[in-house]
């Protein structure tokens, strides 16, 4: 590194001489501490900058260095306040900086405002100061490299060892000449920083052609296809195996249509009992011993034909009480949801806001016939669908219930309804919600 007299002023240089002599500078109150207590470690206060190495010298911390930011110079506080945050995240070094701008322009404070360096131009300052590179795209050279440089690159030219039109010796006529670069267009391109095409970063130097790969494939797949038996083995491996089944099926199949019920215990309707209700129109209280058989299930699925949807198929629906498994893409199959008026029940939801849910779905609410709906419900508009069914009488179970399926069929014919409006046909679902 250069020694000249203007390398031994500069601040940056100084700053990272004493860098790599573990002598680190002292921030001060005075241009030429003569006391401990002119020392001042808070930049808020300081205004001065003492080096003890290589020499004792002192440079203001507003000073402006070689560091371009934004084509200004950046101070010194904000250089020597980069350095003292280099082990920071971002987000910290942020609020430090803030912090100290108002404590610069408080009462008391030395006044001015620290920069705050980008990403990249924090990690390549702190690089250079550590001296793990020479150089750095932010720094502008000393005055006196650059005059000696264009010094010598103009005696070059003059001299003819550069630039102009360079002569042929007699022995070199015929052989090819070499190019010669202006020192100053070198310098410019040592700067540059070389960039990549898809062949050199991917593929590395050459293109790589695998068309003999391909060639060679093709002899032994030829050879399997040409055999008698090939296509039967392929069509009986298909069928043994499941999952290879699902997969040679044609895409496009029809969903299956979802419905959410209510996983609060006080629900007259769950999953232990809400398959016998909807397909054999037969309502059972979920604890009972008649409703027991589907208790331990998480998810159901009934068959229903809706005609104005499907004539000819049945449609699947699946029953869950819960969306902890749903893929993004099921919320647009969700068709009916059955609630008891408690907005828990819609915290995992898409749309946690009633209001934006029943826009969407279908609501279902189905009490006991004699007594109020919640208030609740009732404000929650058309999107909810209030129903109520006899109350349960242990001594006549069962018996007499013939009013179950008339709300049942209700049900449907609300389900029905909003499918058809949603877009549900009998060659797919809606679109994605």
């Amino acid at each position: 590194m250069a020694t000249t007299e203007s390398s031994l002023t500069d601040p940056l240089l100084n700053l990272r001489r004493s860098i790599a002599s573990n002598n680190p500078p002292i921030p001060t109150t005075s241009p030429d501490a003569s006391s401990a207590s002119e020392a001042n470690e808070n930049l808020a206060i300081a205004t001065h900058l003492q080096f003890a190495e290589p020499n004792h010298q002192s440079y203001p911390l507003d000073a402006p260095t070689r560091f371009i930011s934004s084509d200004k110079p950046v101070d010194l506080r904000s250089i020597y306040f980069a350095w003292q945050k280099k082990d920071v995240a971002i987000p910290d070094y942020i609020a430090s900086a803030q912090q100290l701008n108002e404590e610069l322009s408080a009462p008391g404070g030395a006044g001015g405002k620290v920069q705050n360096l980008v990403f990249v131009e924090r990690l390549d300052l702190i690089t250079w100061l550590e001296g793990a590179s020479e150089e750095s795209e932010y720094i502008k050279g000393l005055e006196s490299e650059t005059v000696a440089l264009q010094a010598a690159g103009s005696a070059q030219v003059a001299s003819g060892a550069a630039g102009g039109v360079a002569t042929l010796p007699s022995a070199s006529v015929g052989a090819r000449v070499g190019k010669t670069i202006d020192p100053r267009l070198q310098e410019i391109y040592n700067g540059e920083r070389k960039m990549g095409d898809r062949n050199t970063v991917l593929r590395g130097i050459k293109p790589t052609d695998f068309s003999h790969v391909r060639k060679t494939a093709e002899t032994f797949l030829g050879r399997n296809r040409n055999r008698p038996g090939h296509q039967s083995s392929v069509a009986a491996n298909i069928t043994a195996n499941p999952a290879l089944v699902n997969l040679s099926k044609k895409p496009g199949r029809r969903p299956d249509p979802i419905i959410l019920l209510s996983p609060s215990a006080s629900s007259l309707l769950r999953m232990s009992n809400i398959k016998s209700f909807l397909e054999s129109g037969l309502y059972e209280p979920p604890d009972s011993a008649l409703a027991g058989s589907s208790n331990s299930a998480n998810i159901l699925h009934i068959s229903r034909l809706l005609p104005s949807i499907d004539s000819q198929r049945p449609l699947r629906f699946i029953l869950v009480d819960t969306p902890e498994q749903f893929k993004p893409d099921y919320w647009s199959r969700v068709v009916a949801v059955f609630t008891t008026g408690q907005t828990w029940q819609f915290k995992s939801y898409k749309w946690q806001a009633a209001p934006d849910l029943f826009k969407n779905v279908l609501g279902i609410y189905v009490g006991w016939r004699g007594e109020d709906v919640p208030s609740t419900v009732r404000g929650w508009g058309r999107g909810v669908m209030s129903t109520q069914v006899e109350k349960w009488n242990p001594q006549q179970g069962s018996q007499g219930r013939w009013r179950d399926r008339e709300v049942v069929e209700g049900v449907w014919g609300h389900i029905e309804e909003s499918m058809r409006s949603k877009g549900w046909g009998k060659d797919g679902g809606p679109s994605m919600r």
